[in-house]
């Protein structure tokens, strides 16, 4: 292994480790980009479903749980592996470098703040939880297609990089890497980082995982994962509603105690809908840290900033380095829509991927080539952004003896620009939809 594979490797809580030659397939050595070739041809590694649900079922101290994710949610986590090649991975890096560089210059924080709503203009020093880079993989390079500041799927994606068998010695090795003895300390001390940051001192006693209606979300078992991580760190932690939280006398409270730090799995950017009122006046009262908060939004996940990351003239007047600026040329071209530009965006609308500027979740997005003038009439009218569009690469899995090709995207899960965590996710259709036979979260090999 090379000295600077050494040194990803070492860095990334993700079983990253070079496959040796035994157990590639045999075109590999032929072709220089060993991870499209091992996407496209490498069967013998398979999620153990058995092993996962034994995992989780320890995990969540929960015996309904594990039939959940794989019985309710049986398309959560993919058949078999991503791979990822070391190079690629490094030039990600990159890119989250170059952001989190622009987020702390003056003249982007004036830009983007300027359209943010102004709650975002508070300050009290967290960095956010979880960030999510998500990246589809491409010839001239990984394309970065959006950032998340509620990036799910980190401690689902732990447990399933530790699910994994093989049927060859190298990648049983890969598995074996110790994932929890890296990622628990990494994001336990993250969470201790953001307590710091608003100012306080020793580490919270009580935190709320706070979603709408957790129940009922997809992903509510890793909010019931992470429960049980806080709990064993000494927290007392809960899973609750918005609406369920009072804000009295200075604090926040949930049945009647005090909440210390609140772990943000909101798609309410902005604290700002109704039953969110008690959490958005314990926000900017400074009575509670939450993370990640809309100035982390603002700064890093609104889909508008991607028109400032993708402009080189932009770029120039921010004052970063000039390596951070070449790395920031990964960012797709993207424009917002209006009515001045419609006419000109309708025209190049095949090479454009439409996405609402403040959306979620993959929904209301369209590939240009896909688009009806029906749609078209409702997206020129403004509050989307016009991306260019960045093909994915493709998985080829085994489902009951036959391939099908699914689509694949790359995400790194960061905290203040370092990598907590690196996973796939694999589907049909135009966005990850957690609905496709053999598709998912999927663990990432780095080869």
């Amino acid at each position: 292994m090379a000295a600077n594979e050494t040194s990803l490797a070492a860095d990334f809580g993700s079983p990253v480790r070079l496959l040796g030659r035994s157990a590639m397939p045999q075109d590999i050595t032929q072709d220089g980009d060993r991870d499209l070739v091992l996407n496209r041809e490498c069967f013998c590694i398979t999620l153990d479903s058995a092993g996962l649900q034994a995992a989780i079922r320890a995990e969540a101290q929960d015996p309904d749980l594990a039939a959940a994710l794989l019985e309710a949610r049986p398309h959560l986590f993919a058949s078999a592996p991503v791979f990822l090649s070391s190079h690629d991975l490094a030039a990600m890096l990159d890119v989250v470098d170059a952001i989190e560089a622009a987020a702390k210059a003056p003249a982007y924080q004036e830009a983007v703040l300027a359209w943010a709503p102004a709650i975002a203009g508070y300050d009290f020093g967290p960095r956010g939880v979880f960030m999510g880079y998500d990246f589809h993989l491409g010839g001239d390079g990984p394309k970065l297609i959006e950032v998340n500041t509620n990036a799910g799927g980190a401690f689902l994606n732990a447990f399933l990089a530790r699910a994994q068998s093989a049927c060859c010695r190298e990648a049983k090795d890969a598995t074996r890497a110790a994932l929890l003895g890296e990622f628990e300390p990494a994001v336990w001390q993250m969470f201790l980082a953001e307590w710091a940051l608003q100012g306080r001192s020793g580490q919270p006693r009580t935190i709320a995982i706070v979603d709408d209606r957790p129940q009922e979300q997809y992903l509510f078992p890793e909010f019931l994962l992470a429960q049980r991580f806080l709990e064993r760190q000494g927290l007392k932690a809960w899973i609750v509603d918005p609406a369920q939280l009072q804000f009295a006398e200075g604090q926040l409270r949930y049945l009647g105690e005090t909440v210390d730090l609140v772990y943000n799995r909101l798609v309410d950017f902005s604290l700002g809908a109704g039953g969110h009122e008690a959490l958005r006046e314990a926000y900017l009262a400074g009575a509670v840290t939450v993370t990640p908060n809309p100035r982390n939004h603002a700064l890093f996940a609104d889909k508008r900033n991607m028109s400032l990351l993708s402009d080189a003239d932009a770029t120039g007047s921010w004052g970063i380095s000039p390596r951070h600026r070449q790395s920031l040329s990964a960012v797709p071209r993207t424009m917002m829509v209006g009515i001045e530009n419609a006419e000109m965006l309708w025209s190049e609308r095949n090479h454009l991927f439409f996405k609402p500027a403040g959306g979620h979740g993959g929904k209301a997005v369209y590939r240009g080539d896909k688009m009806t003038r029906r749609v078209w009439t409702e997206v020129q009218q403004g509050g989307y952004i016009a991306q260019e569009l960045a093909i994915p690469t493709e998985r080829r899995i085994k489902i009951d003896g036959a391939i099908h090709s699914l689509k694949l995207d790359v995400r790194l899960y960061a905290y203040n620009g370092l990598p907590l965590l690196t996973a796939a996710r694999v589907y049909q259709g135009q966005t990850t939809n957690f609905r496709t036979p053999g598709g998912g979260f999927a663990p990432v090999f780095i080869v």
